[in-house]
Parts: structure tokens; sequence; C-alpha cells
């Protein structure tokens, strides 16, 4: 049952207020899978993207203009690498099924100025549904299942969340890799998940291209991923990070590889226009890249993966079903050094993919069939958990008059909203 998403909000006075001079915003501070950033109600904000622009810097703590190198974000909530400069802005909406959380990703760096607006992000996707319930814009029945859809601005995708609660209430727990402990259990369905950037399965039309002298599959499931062969480099694709990260050879071979990949699959910016080498060079988020291997450990394929201009400490569960969906694609870098895989038929079938990566198993699933010797991919699904480090006020010092302003009239008319 999803109640007003006014009512229960201004109950708890989830409103912008003015405190000792300085306005405030409430957010809640999560972490959802390996992945840490702010959720806010959006009708809080102001329309004009600039404005908001403004707003997420300040809360972030990353240069209000241009470039930073080495700024450390003392100043706001985000954290160093991409996957802790998180901000979603959610609201409820009406849709055919019912209704659903909508949500936006503003991806942010600590170094410069940037927001990218583009792509989505699985890991901080799981924290919506508990946000959702946490500020009572959804209200989730004592016991049992609740399943709730996330439509995603930024690309189109639609997700279906699940939390569950046991017979005492309690949310059930699950532990992932990344992750020490057990927390609310989120399972994340993605609904057709093929294209969602660029439109189609293969967005250089090939399974297979060579790049800079290595061997890749431009795969987009869920995000655009550049998937090598870790021993075209050299690699077994069971190095630590910080050995990758050391050996600048490597790593800047791997630049050249993905910023031409992404030229190749012609990959596009927010406003819908063609990224060109500047922009590639400088995204926080797309092309994704990994390099694969073959397992160790007791799964189905190795890989280490970059978001792309670091090296993730485990593996984003977007890429995770990209790198799922390529194992099933016969010819594929990734089909060439997975083992153990189920075949996909002439009928959907869910076949599991257990991916080995530094901080141990994503275990993921993929619902294909086979029709005229194309893999046709209906959903892909991953388990996370979610917590909430935090909720309360931000207060923000800085703010420019107009952002104030703006921020007072959003404030009053997301009375009604």
């Amino acid at each position: 049952m999803l109640k007003s998403p006014t009512l229960p909000v201004n109950q708890d006075g989830f409103h912008t207020r003015i405190h000792s001079g300085v306005m405030e915003l409430p957010v809640h501070y999560m972490r959802g899978g390996t992945s840490t950033g702010v959720v806010i109600w959006e009708p809080l904000l102001p329309n004009e993207k600039l404005l908001r622009e403004e707003l997420l810097r300040h809360l972030m703590g990353v240069p209000l203009a241009g470039d930073q190198p080495g700024n450390r974000q003392i100043t706001g909530l985000g954290r160093g690498p991409a996957t802790s400069n998180k901000v979603f802005l959610a609201r409820i909406e009406d849709a055919p099924t019912g209704q659903q959380i909508v949500s936006t990703l503003a991806q942010l760096a600590s170094d410069h100025s940037d927001i990218d607006w583009s792509v989505n992000c699985g890991n901080m996707s799981s924290s919506l549904l508990l946000w959702a319930i946490d500020t009572g814009l959804i209200e989730a029945p004592a016991t049992g299942n609740i399943e709730v859809e996330i439509k995603n601005t930024n690309t189109g995708v639609l997700t279906v969340a699940r939390m569950s609660r046991d017979a005492l209430g309690r949310f059930v727990n699950a532990e992932i890799p990344g992750v020490a402990g057990a927390f609310p259990r989120v399972d994340l369905f993605l609904q057709s998940p093929v294209g969602n950037k660029t439109g189609t399965l293969l967005p250089t039309g090939q399974v297979v291209d060579t790049i800079a002298g290595h061997k890749v599959s431009c795969v987009d499931v869920a995000v655009p991923m550049v998937i090598a062969d870790a021993a075209s480099f050299g690699k077994t694709g069971h190095e630590t990070i910080s050995e990758l990260e050391a050996d600048t050879v490597f790593m800047t071979t791997l630049r050249q590889v993905w910023i031409e990949a992404g030229i190749k699959m012609q990959l596009r910016g927010r406003e819908g226009e063609l990224m060109s080498i500047a922009q590639m060079e400088r995204s926080e988020t797309i092309p994704k890249v990994c390099i694969v291997g073959a397992p160790r450990h007791g799964g189905h394929i190795a890989v280490r993966y970059f978001t792309p201009q670091t090296a993730h400490a485990s593996m984003a569960v977007s890429g995770g079903c990209c790198l799922a969906a390529a194992c099933l694609l016969p010819g594929s870098t990734a089909h060439e050094v997975a083992v153990g895989i189920s075949n996909p038929t002439a009928s959907y079938s869910d076949i599991d993919v257990s991916i080995e990566n530094p901080a141990g198993k994503l275990d993921t699933t993929v619902s294909a069939k086979v029709n005229d010797n194309t893999l046709d991919i209906r959903a892909a699904a991953y388990r996370r958990s979610a917590q909430i480090l935090m909720r309360g006020y931000v207060p923000i010092p800085r703010a420019s008059a107009q952002l104030a302003a703006a921020m007072a009239v959003a404030a009053a008319e997301s009375v009604g909203a």
C-alpha cells in the first residue's frame, strides 16, 4: 500500500528549513550495496538545473566550478571515489502498474564540478525502497514481501525492488560481498535491460572488436560496458586492485581502450549529443570497463571492474548484470573464459552466473532465451543490502541568494506535491 507523498513527510517535519539564519535540507545518508550517497525527496528542490547542481556541489563538498585536484571534500558528504559521490533525487508517482518510485541519479566527482546525469547506479538503487519506507512515503506490510517498481529517469530502466519482513516485523537481512555483516536484503529485478543507453545489445554491431590491439566485447545490458580478456594485458583477472592501479602501463593502455571503445559505441550524453573524446576522457560513469579471466573459487567467471576512472573494490551490480549477459553470448570475450554456465534454450529460463571479484562473489540471474540464434534477454536480477547511515538536516551555509530563494519556493510548493 502506498501513502500520499505529502502527508507523512510533512508530519515528520521533512521540509527545508532555516536554522540560525542558514538554510538546511533534509536528507538520508545511505548505503546501497557497495556504494554510499544521499537520497533527497525531489519536490524539495528547485526546478532549475543550474540551481540544483549548485546545491548538490555544496551538499557533497565538490568544487563549485572548474577543477580542484586533490580535493578531500571536507565540507560535504561525498568521499573520494565515484562509488561514494552519488545523489538520488526521488519522488512517488502514479504509473499504469500502480505507484512507483521515480529516481534520478546525479554522479559527482571529488576533484571537479561536472555532474553526470547520464547513468543509473544499481547499487545505490537498492537504498530507494528502504528510504521510501523510512520516510513514510511507502507503507510496507507488517510481515511478508513488498515489491515496488523503480523508474530511473537517467536511463528509462525499470527495476522492481523487493524487501521482506519476518513474522516479528523485522526486515530480512542478507550478506553481500564487500559489506561486513548482514543488513536489510533488497532483491532488484531489471526489466528489459538490453540497450538502456544505446538501444541495442551490441552497440558496435559486433560481438568482438579490436581496440588498440586488444579484443573486446562492447555490450549494453543495464549499462554499456567494454569487456576485455585479462590475458591480452598480461593479467589473470585475479590481481588485487592496488596491484592493477600501480601498473601505470596497464592503466594507460586500458584507458585508451575504453575511450576508443566508447567513441565506437557512439555513447551519448544527457542531452542526447554524441560524446566527444574530451567528454569520454572525463567521464566518471560510461562506458564501464572490465578485464575478465577464468574463475578459481567456484564461480563462473573472474573480473576486475573499473567505473571507468578508478578500479572498483568489488563489482557494481549493473556491470555484473551486463557481464552475466555477455557470458551467454557465444564468441564474446566473457563467453570465451567463463566456465560451467548453462546455455539458453528456445524458452525463457533463469540462468545463474556467479562472478568472482575482489570482495567475493556477486550472484546474478539472467532470464533469457535464444530466438533464431539471437540472444533475447528479458530480465536480469541481483541481490543487494541497504542501510541508513544517518537521517537529518544538512546546513548549506554558502548557498547563493538565488538558490536560497528557489529552495524557499520549492519548499512551499512541496506542501501540495
